[in-house]
């Protein structure tokens, strides 16, 4: 089955070596995001609220270049260097998701790239 490179200039460009998003097939396998705003790539202005709605900004971007929606994500992987701030992550993300909501993990982390506090990747499933 053949791989197609998924990238948009409306989500941060890879800092690495990997690219926004990979699709086999109908499925979709979304690399981290995290809180940089993709103009400028910087990380966005305010607190951690802010930085989890830049990060589904970016997740939505990529799922919408790819031919999909926040919606359509099956599994969803949450890294946070603070636990405390799980609730936040919550109320933020009922606002981008309905039910059924996908799948999802909120792993506990010491450091994430650009101390960015939030990051979130994902697998999303074409309709």
């Amino acid at each position: 089955m053949s791989r197609e490179i998924i990238a948009t200039e409306k989500a941060p460009a890879a800092i690495g070596t990997y690219s926004q998003a990979v699709k086999v097939g109908n499925t979709v396998y979304l690399s981290g995001q995290i809180p940089l705003v993709p103009e400028t790539m910087e990380m966005v202005e305010g607190d951690i609220e802010a930085r989890i709605h830049q990060v589904f900004k970016n997740l939505s971007a990529v799922c919408e270049a790819a031919g999909g929606s926040l919606q359509q994500i099956a599994k969803l992987n949450i890294f946070l260097t603070d636990l405390g701030n799980f609730a936040t992550v919550n109320k933020v993300m009922a606002e981008y998701f309905e039910q059924p909501y996908p799948a999802r993990a909120a792993v506990g982390v010491a450091q994430l790239p650009r101390d960015a506090g939030v990051e979130m990747d994902g697998v999303l499933v074409l309709d």
